[in-house]
């Protein structure tokens, strides 16, 4: 291979922190190449606050990059290769980190990006029809090596290019890890990182928050679904309420209020904080609020403790009003928890309307 400099052939690695991403970009480091990881950051993965772990750990520089607002159409537009077992659109998925990355290589001087997929990994996105596709429909066939699996697939532009060492690079194929666990040992890694999807896409206690959002808020924003994740969830008709189980979802639900939204406290003791979302052509009325703040109440333990009613500040945009209530659990007012049954159900007709596949391996 042809002598070059370190700054020459600068890599952008698609990095989730799972073992098989760690390799890949270890695989080019190894090879005196300078590599910045790419660590994709949305409502549904990424752990942007690990990032300066994982660079003392692995040796790697890494940046978060924010994929939200993308994510969220790509959901709401239903993705061109279908869900798997859940709303998980794994193709797609990759389809954007990659072209992606790809229009990050003139920002970070690189010449070319690396992925750590396997080939035969997943049922889903990592066989070798859907390798092709994903590389073909991103616009990497010309950009992308597959360092783990490149032995089993014939050699990218890249590699006869000498950008990267072919020689250097695996042939690991399927579902085992024997290989990629022998090539830490090699490659000095020490900290294996737990087997994980790391995405809550395809869980079934994400996705049951998830679906009403896509359903019933009209242009659902990355912050919508940030408020899904945290505390309980309730839906009566289009009227949505996250309480929190505990200080941290309190401060996380506070934190995620917008200026229309409703911010349901107790006033006089400690206890759950709700919040109730509004959007242009959505305002709650005075039952709906009162039917809240007694669901609110229903969370306090001291509340239900005291049999009695209790005060509860209702506050949000120009709305500020104290609400006098008995405790009275959520269900028997008509807020109901999100039910993954009826996602199913849905989705299925939705995706058969639309002609979606549906991968029941996820």
């Amino acid at each position: 291979m042809a002598s070059v400099s370190s700054s020459a052939y600068h890599a952008l690695a698609l990095f989730s922190g799972g073992l098989d991403s760690v390799l890949a970009a270890r695989l080019v480091l190894a090879q005196g190449r300078r590599v910045t990881g790419l660590h994709f950051v949305s409502p549904f993965f990424g752990k942007p606050q690990l990032l300066p772990q994982w660079q003392d750990t692995y040796g790697l520089d890494l940046v978060p990059v924010d994929v939200g607002e993308a994510y969220v159409r790509l959901l709401l537009e239903g993705p061109t290769h279908g869900f798997g077992k859940n709303l998980n659109p794994c193709v797609d998925c990759k389809i954007l980190m990659l072209s992606t990355a790809r229009r990050l290589l003139e920002e970070y001087g690189a010449q070319c990006i690396v992925s750590g997929e396997v080939l035969g990994q997943r049922p889903m996105s990592q066989r070798r029809d859907a390798l092709d596709i994903i590389s073909r429909e991103a616009d990497v066939r010309d950009l992308l090596v597959r360092p783990l699996c490149a032995k089993k697939l014939a050699p990218t532009a890249v590699e006869e290019a000498g950008i990267l060492d072919r020689s250097q690079l695996r042939d690991f194929w399927g579902r085992g890890r024997g290989g990629q666990l022998a090539l830490a040992r090699e490659l000095g890694i020490t900290s294996i990182p737990t087997p994980a999807g790391g995405c809550l896409l395809a869980e079934k206690e994400s996705v049951r928050r998830y679906w009403p959002v896509l359903r019933r808020v009209p242009m659902p924003t990355p912050g919508d679904f940030h408020i899904a994740n945290a505390g309980r969830q309730f839906w009566n008709g289009v009227h949505w309420l996250a309480i929190g189980r505990n200080r941290e979802a309190n401060e996380r639900l506070e934190a995620l209020a917008g200026p229309q939204d409703l911010v349901f406290t107790l006033r006089d003791m400690p206890g759950p904080l709700g919040l109730g979302r509004q959007w242009p052509g959505l305002r709650w009325t005075g039952e709906t609020v009162r039917a809240a703040a007694a669901a609110v109440l229903s969370f306090s333990s001291k509340v239900k403790q005291l049999r009695k009613e209790a005060a509860v500040l209702v506050q949000g945009g120009e709305h500020r009003e104290t609400v006098i209530a008995m405790p009275q659990t959520p269900e028997s007012l008509g807020w109901m928890d999100p039910s993954f049954e009826v996602f199913l159900e849905e989705k299925r007709a939705l995706c058969k309307t639309a002609g979606q596949v549906l991968d029941d391996f996820g």
